[in-house]
């Protein structure tokens, strides 16, 4: 399939190297020109064990580039996610400013149907104003883009994500749209061959399982 990753820190450049090792054709956007430039390079901005030399191989194979040019991404694009950062406000709540310039930036170039996945560690409701926000630019434009809007959070651990993601113990899809949970269950087919580790369930209540993770792994650190 052809992937469009918005994001190159440590859940887009993973995730987007591990969908490219199974055979997608994976482009990764990133704002910052120099950052792109390193990966080009193969230059790793991050250290994570095993996946420097998946991000060179499968760049040298072609199956994964990294861009600033986020139109011909998103014209790229049969699924696309959401994978920038969600930095803490003053007051605790998560900055939704670097997801909805995205969602923005989508709307704005949208040309055909598109699954958008939100990847990103977000609060409940935050796909609704995502659909909302690429609706209002198409809306704009006057453009009849079709598109899903897809919550599957991350759960992948700092020194053993590449091994959480190409083998998940779980895979949480939150949607109601027949159309994207089949684009999902294709896209993660060659992570789930031995037991079916999708969990399927409406967008907010995915949106919700990655605090309820991040909880009881706070509350399980607590207790130790």
């Amino acid at each position: 399939m052809r992937i469009a990753i918005f994001g190159t820190g440590y859940v887009g450049l993973v995730t987007g190297t591990c969908l490219a090792e199974v055979g997608n054709e994976v482009i990764c956007v990133d704002v910052d020109a120099l950052k792109v430039a390193r990966l080009e390079r193969g230059e790793i901005p991050i250290f994570e064990p095993g996946l420097e030399p998946l991000v060179i191989e499968n760049h040298q194979n072609g199956r994964l580039r990294f861009t600033t040019d986020a139109a011909a991404a998103i014209a790229h694009g049969e699924v696309i996610f959401i994978a920038v950062g969600t930095p803490p406000e003053e007051d605790g709540s998560a900055d939704l400013s670097h997801v909805l310039d995205v969602a923005r930036t989508i709307g704005s170039s949208l040309s055909g149907h598109a699954v958008i996945v939100n990847k990103s560690t977000v609060p409940v409701g935050t796909a609704d104003r995502v659909r909302q926000t690429i609706a209002q630019e198409l809306a704009a434009r006057g453009s009849d883009a079709t598109f899903d809007v897809v919550s599957n959070p991350e759960f992948l651990k700092e020194g053993d994500a590449v091994q959480d993601c190409l083998r998940p113990d779980r895979i949480i899809i939150g949607s109601d749209s027949a159309r994207a949970i089949a684009a999902l269950r294709a896209l993660y087919a060659p992570f789930n061959r031995n037991h079916d580790r999708i969990v399927l369930m409406d967008v907010r209540s995915a949106e919700l399982t990655k605090y309820a993770a991040n909880a009881m792994l706070a509350t399980k650190i607590s207790f130790m």
